[in-house]
């Protein structure tokens, strides 16, 4: 799956098949400005930053368990996001010092360490990477990935494909060329 924000017309945070399909809301009440988002893939919760609201919150995959972390004045410029453990790590862009905030505990907020231009923040977790036997966009024989001629793209599960054509191009009736 993939999980986005977006705070045009109506906020929201969403998710969609790796392919665009089977868009879903997931929050679209009580949210303002969602910029930074972080998984917690193995307990399946989706954390984001509204800076509107000065609040951190988090959800399950499907828009349900709603709470939030922490909210108010030092939550007031945070962007990036990531979730490690017990903690959430994020990047006070006023500041620009990275903040950890027990994501259990939104009272516990420390401040590990300041960078001279940190924007975003990630953690590398072996635990994160999950190992996929064979999956649909695996090269073929012929050195497609899936079979596609241009781009390959996951869609609901790691057994399904779709393919996809660069900028210019149009998928061939066969749903794998492009012309």
């Amino acid at each position: 799956k993939l999980f986005f924000t977006d705070y045009g017309n109506s906020a929201k945070v969403e998710r969609c098949d790796m392919d665009g399909m089977n868009r879903t809301w997931i929050v679209d009440s009580k949210i303002e400005q969602p910029t930074a988002l972080a998984l917690d893939l193995i307990n399946k919760y989706v954390y984001w930053v509204d800076i509107y609201l000065d609040s951190v919150e988090v959800v399950d995959y499907q828009g349900r368990k709603r709470n939030t972390i922490i909210k108010g004045r030092q939550v007031r410029h945070l962007c990036g996001l990531a979730v490690f453990e017990n903690y959430l790590y994020t990047v006070n862009s006023d500041n620009l010092s990275i903040l950890r905030i027990n994501r259990y505990n939104g009272t516990d907020v420390q401040s590990l360490a300041r960078f001279d231009n940190a924007k975003e923040i990630r953690v590398y977790q072996k635990r994160t990477q999950t190992a996929v036997r064979s999956h649909a966009c695996e090269v073929d024989p012929y050195g497609m990935p899936g079979g596609c001629l241009h781009i390959c793209l996951l869609s609901s599960n790691y057994k399904a494909r779709t393919c996809r054509c660069r900028t210019g191009f149009i998928l061939g009736s066969d749903g794998r060329s492009c012309k």
